[in-house]
């Protein structure tokens, strides 16, 4: 069975994703300083996370985790 996006992403948004068992959810954010800071009480509520970065059509760019983050 094939798994289908049910949206389109929106360029210039912020997106990250939240693993979870059995599907995976996707975030976005319209501005870096929301995302950055959802992503931030996501990973301290103890989820695990990835940081996916600014879409832009094509492909995501700014897609290093934020400095605030990683540390």
């Amino acid at each position: 069975m094939r798994i289908r996006k049910k949206y389109a992403m929106g360029e210039g948004k912020y997106y990250f994703t939240i693993k979870s068992v059995p599907n995976n959810i996707t975030i976005f954010r319209k501005s870096k300083e929301a995302a950055v800071s959802a992503f931030k009480k996501y990973k301290k509520a103890g989820k695990e996370i990835e940081w996916l970065g600014k879409w832009n059509g094509k492909e995501f760019t700014e897609n290093n985790v934020p400095a605030a983050v990683s540390a």
